[in-house]
């Protein structure tokens, strides 16, 4: 962020932080949530139920209003640094998205490290821990986190092999997967959700690394052919809120919210595993076809990507003691 934005952005935080304590001083307490994510996104009406019931639990008195779709003018990479800063007092973090600053929250996207929701939720076992400590040391906390489903590779070619993907350009949302579809020849080009369906109208990719829901937000049957259920990463929404906005609340609002949050995790969830069938569906429905990988192809795949996790850990130290736990744990190491 460049310092006349921030500059911006520091005064305009500044006068809504003014704004907000007037009407704190009234009628409790109002903040704005910020999300890349567009209205219909899962994720944002999770947030929205959020919202309301975090409303109700408090009797009205800590209002939350969803700002969907990028309305606060900031990009998924920027969310930690804005919830640290005070930008904006909460906010719907991709974890994968800020491993610039803290690398251990890409390890969900180690290549083929998770296999599903059951295996993810293992792994937070060992892993959420190490996020929290990751969000004290941001000024913020961790209210619930939500997985995005499984991960496809959207193209506009059919192909049966590797070969077939050499040299397409293709869209990815983070480093980990970066890597993974260089190391099988495909050219990945790091690119924030918000700019993605620019770059496939203009043809600067032919591809996009997402699930299937994201898909569906893109309508990306206007642009590509063709669904590959690679399953290959795995990544969480972190519901953050700054720590000192959450320490202007009263213990017993704290409390409240926190109970919520413990409560609708597990609802957030179900409703991630039920989207991504649903998304999957009306991609189908709008003329994309869903390609059968070969046994062949996908063993190749996991094959010529499998030494990013040893680079992993050789880089991120810290996520090796909850990566081998959690491979211990399903019997993968």
């Amino acid at each position: 962020m460049n310092s006349t934005r921030r500059t911006f952005l520091g005064t305009a935080a500044g006068g809504a932080a003014m704004a907000i304590g007037v009407r704190a001083a009234q009628a409790g307490v109002t903040w704005d949530l910020s999300t890349v994510w567009p209205d219909g996104n899962f994720h944002t009406q999770n947030a929205k139920r959020f919202a309301e019931e975090v409303k109700k639990a408090t009797g009205g008195e800590v209002e939350i209003v969803v700002k969907a779709g990028g309305q606060l003018g900031f990009k998924g990479p920027e969310h930690l640094r804005a919830v640290r800063d005070g930008l904006v007092p909460i906010a719907d973090v991709l974890n994968i998205q800020q491993i610039g600053d803290e690398p251990i929250l890409g390890t969900e996207s180690i290549p083929f490290l998770v296999s599903s929701a059951d295996e993810l939720k293992v792994l937070h076992k060992y892993l959420r821990p190490e996020f929290e400590k990751v969000a004290a040391r941001n000024n913020q906390k961790i209210l619930y986190m939500v997985p995005w489903p499984t991960q496809y590779l959207h193209l506009k070619i059919k192909v049966d092999s590797i070969d077939g993907l050499k040299g397409v350009k293709i869209r990815v949302p983070d480093k980990n997967a970066q890597d993974m579809l260089a190391a099988i020849g495909m050219a990945p080009i790091l690119i924030p959700w918000g700019e993605t369906i620019p770059a496939l109208a203009s043809g600067a990719v032919h591809g996009v690394s997402t699930s299937a829901t994201s898909g569906v937000d893109g309508k990306f049957w206007e642009f590509l052919k063709y669904i590959y259920p690679t399953n290959h990463t795995w990544s969480c929404q972190m519901m953050n809120v700054n720590l000192d906005s959450w320490k202007k609340l009263k213990p017993e609002q704290q409390k409240a919210i926190e109970a919520l949050a413990q409560k609708l995790e597990p609802e957030f969830w179900a409703v991630s595993v039920k989207n991504d069938k649903d998304s999957l569906k009306k991609l189908t429905d709008n003329g994309m076809e869903l390609v059968s990988i070969s046994p062949a192809m996908m063993k190749e795949l996991r094959a010529k990507t499998a030494p990013l996790l040893d680079a992993f850990l050789k880089r991120v130290p810290a996520a090796e003691k909850p990566v081998k736990a959690y491979l211990a744990e399903t019997k993968k190491s």
